[in-house]
């Protein structure tokens, strides 16, 4: 029979685990943290596409290519806030500027945190912080904050940092598919319903105001959309004739109601099979 005092002990491990140990950055070039239990999982082989086949984005690309840079060589760098159109490449981007970055030869980090995990973000910003000769991206994909969610109070102390201040060697990126990461109707009815309503209004939408780049996608037209195939076909070796692929893919992307660096990557993973080709 199990002493109760060993069952005691062990409830309380699950109820409060111990301590993460220091994290083995070297592990990988990239990680995934989880909050339950508190782990920093290394990522073999990252899921992205050569920055050169994201195609209709190129000032936002030269922008994050060029501070990503900046950072790596331990200059002064900003957050970005990647927004916009859903489906034109916002993480897709950040992936390919960091592996960008690692092909140039400069040691980089690349570090994954889930919206549902912010609130444990101050103690991940303190393993980051004891690496001192690490600098990494902390990457948030498909940020946004609905009604009466707190989470958005703890991603203040990635951009702000309370008293110490954000880690000199650490950067966030987020991507949202809203400027203001707040639903419009929510800002509204926080403005019509608030006590203060301007300073309602101002806590939640200041909050975008303190990532010092702002980088906008936005939906991609017929041409741009063709160059993303037309990319995609020249970089594994598709071969198609010029109208059949216009025609196709003019056709592929009425059926979705859209035209996006998704659609165009899905029409072309459609292409590639019927061609009994592995991508």
């Amino acid at each position: 029979m199990t002493d109760p005092l060993d069952r005691i002990a062990a409830a309380l491990e699950r109820l409060a685990p111990a301590p993460l140990a220091a994290p083995d950055f070297s592990a990988a070039q990239a990680f995934v943290w989880h909050s339950a239990p508190e782990q920093l999982a290394p990522v073999a082989q990252v899921n992205r596409v050569d920055l050169r086949l994201l195609r209709g984005i190129d000032r936002a690309r030269d922008t994050l290519l060029a501070n990503t840079l900046q950072f790596a060589r331990g200059a002064a760098a900003n957050n970005a806030l990647l927004w916009g159109a859903r489906g034109m490449g916002k993480s897709s981007l950040v992936k390919a500027v960091h592996a960008e970055v690692l092909a140039q030869g400069l040691a980089l980090k690349l570090v994954e945190l889930a919206r549902e995990d912010l609130p444990s973000v101050g103690r991940l910003l303190g393993h980051l912080r004891a690496a001192t000769d690490k600098r990494f991206v902390l990457f948030c994909d498909d940020l946004s904050f609905s009604h009466d969610d707190q989470h958005y109070k703890s991603l203040k102390a990635v951009l702000d940092g309370g008293i110490e201040g954000r880690p000199s060697n650490v950067i966030f990126y987020a991507t949202s598919n809203r400027r203001h990461l707040m639903p419009r109707d929510m800002i509204e009815n926080e403005r019509s319903s608030a006590i203060n309503p301007s300073e309602a209004v101002e806590e939640k939408v200041s909050l975008s105001d303190r990532f010092g780049l702002w980088l906008g996608f936005h939906p991609c037209g017929q041409d741009e959309f063709l160059a993303m195939i037309e990319g995609y076909c020249a970089a594994y070796g598709v071969d198609i004739a010029p109208e059949d692929l216009r025609a196709e893919s003019i056709e592929w992307q009425a059926t979705r109601g859209a035209r996006s660096g998704r659609v165009a990557w899905q029409y072309f993973t459609d292409l590639a099979g019927r061609r009994g080709i592995a991508l």
